[in-house]
């Protein structure tokens, strides 16, 4: 679903940035991908999603290159920022019905979906509400509801339980395993070990640009560990190597 080969881009005027990286993520994976501040990891997904160009490497969604098919790929995916820009001055059923438009989404199937998330979600009753009143919390269930209206195969997510109620944590949760469980596949990284170490198949740890560990969750973490022992001990061997 997901393949990145040989990655690298490097701002200019310094190292920062991703080198090397090499991921696969398949149809059914919900894939955690973790590390500090600065690791890289906001980098990667703006590079899958065609927001940054890089320097070496490819990246195929769903078999196509992102570098020569990139409405294609962006058509089969979606993204969700950690601090989602919405247009404010739109109310929240415009910018859903914006969003349907540009992927084509019929009158029937929009209505269906906006419908069915905007009540999971709670937000139903302010749609008619403009954007620029919505909570961050409102903001970020908006803009997971106008990533999920064209039913994407592949969801890539940055943060994405920073300014959700636990129940909408939740929800989101379901979510992503229906994606996966209808074929399609999660990406996304976080902060938040214990939410990736119990929702992820894989997980990848990455440390100033380069990934330094990967594959099942369940082959990283043995008994008696967590994900949070694993990601120390690893980052501070890479330190010391």
């Amino acid at each position: 679903m997901l393949t990145i080969k040989n990655l690298t881009k490097h701002y200019k005027g310094s190292n920062k940035g991703v080198t090397n990286l090499n991921l696969e993520i398949e149809a059914g994976d919900i894939y955690g991908f973790i590390g500090h501040n600065g690791a890289g990891k906001t980098t990667t997904i703006k590079c899958i999603t065609g927001i940054h160009e890089f320097d070496e490497g490819e990246i195929f969604v769903d078999g196509l290159s992102v570098k020569t098919d990139a409405m294609a790929c962006k058509q089969r995916m979606a993204y969700i920022p950690d601090n989602p820009d919405l247009y404010e001055y739109m109310t929240g059923i415009q910018y859903l019905n914006f969003i349907a438009d540009i992927f084509e989404v019929s009158a029937v199937e929009r209505e269906e979906r906006i419908r069915n998330f905007a009540d999971a979600f709670e937000i139903t009753a302010s749609l008619g509400d403009l954007i620029s009143s919505y909570s961050h919390g409102m903001k970020q269930k908006l803009a997971i509801i106008s990533a999920l209206v064209h039913k994407p195969k592949l969801l890539i997510l940055d943060e994405p339980f920073v300014g959700l109620d636990p129940k909408a944590a939740v929800i989101l949760k379901d979510i992503m395993h229906q994606i996966c469980a209808d074929g399609g596949a999660i990406f996304f990284s976080t902060h938040v070990l214990d939410v990736a170490e119990k929702l992820c198949n894989k997980v990848a740890i990455i440390k100033g640009g380069e990934l330094i560990a990967s594959g099942r969750m369940d082959e990283i973490v043995t008994d008696g560990e967590s994900l949070e022992s694993i990601f120390m001990e690893v980052v501070d061997h890479a330190k010391a190597d």
